[in-house]
């Protein structure tokens, strides 16, 4: 049995379809997804289906450092008012700097107020970043006091990134689809992580892995990220499953 531990089946992209997307994956295996929060326009599309599938799919809070502009403190309100509903993590938060970097002092904050939200809530975090590891590195060094876990989703961060991230927390890595494109420099950095440190993840509708390439990804689709893990690592994949699975049990909870 899989876990994906970062699915946005609440998107747009699976209008209608939800529930069928979330029976596919049961199906091929993925018996447990995440659902990474982003901002209150789909909050509670998220929540609600989640609570059509309890057990399955477990859903998160956090602020998208995509959705933090001159509204972000109204976000961070709306944020708030679930903070006493069961939630799995805190994310999907972060920096990212290759859209815009016109808020990124704003992201830095939102990004700093959430990490503390986590260590209060004793819950792990979920972070994204994209052109921002160094500012997010400087971060996490300023709340090292935190006791910081979590994951860096779809880590694309070269091997000495991701020692320096374990002095600065208890850190996983969520590898998809990307792992299975052609030259993507992950696969050759994946070799070198232990794959208790790993999680699967398929960032749907977003990042689909060969051979789906070019069309929306699901959770379903978990298995062929598995599968090429399996190939990279020289491991069957009885044993990435059960090591991958565990590490989503251990860090989530669920």
């Amino acid at each position: 049995m899989f876990t994906d531990t970062h699915t946005h089946l609440y998107d747009e992209a699976f209008s209608g379809e939800e529930d069928l997307a979330v029976e596919r994956a049961v199906a091929a295996g993925v018996s447990k997804m995440i659902l990474p929060d982003i901002d209150s326009k789909t909050r509670q599309e998220m929540f609600t289906l989640a609570d059509r599938h309890e057990g399955t799919l477990f859903p998160c809070l956090g602020l998208h450092p995509t959705s933090v502009d001159g509204n972000w403190q109204e976000e961070m309100s709306l944020l708030e008012k679930h903070i006493d509903r069961k939630i799995w993590a805190i994310g999907e938060i972060g920096m990212d700097c290759y859209w815009s970097r016109d808020f990124v002092k704003e992201q830095e904050e939102v990004f700093r107020t959430q990490l503390e939200m986590a260590a209060r809530m004793n819950l792990p975090v979920i972070i994204h970043s994209r052109e921002s590891t160094e500012l997010i590195i400087n971060v996490l060094k300023d709340c090292r006091h935190l006791g910081l876990r979590g994951v860096f989703h779809a880590f694309s961060g070269s091997i000495e990134t991701y020692r320096e991230l374990q002095k600065l927390g208890d850190w996983y890595i969520g590898a998809g689809g990307v792992l299975t494109y052609k030259k993507a420099s992950i696969a050759e950095t994946v070799r070198s992580i232990p794959l208790d440190r790993i999680l699967l993840e398929t960032d749907s509708p977003y990042l689909t892995p060969v051979p789906f390439r070019g069309k929306r990804n699901e959770s379903s689709y978990v298995p062929h990220i598995a599968a090429r893990l399996a190939d990279l690592l020289e491991e069957d994949m009885e044993t990435i499953a059960t090591t991958t699975t565990s590490n989503a049990q251990k860090l989530f909870a669920i």
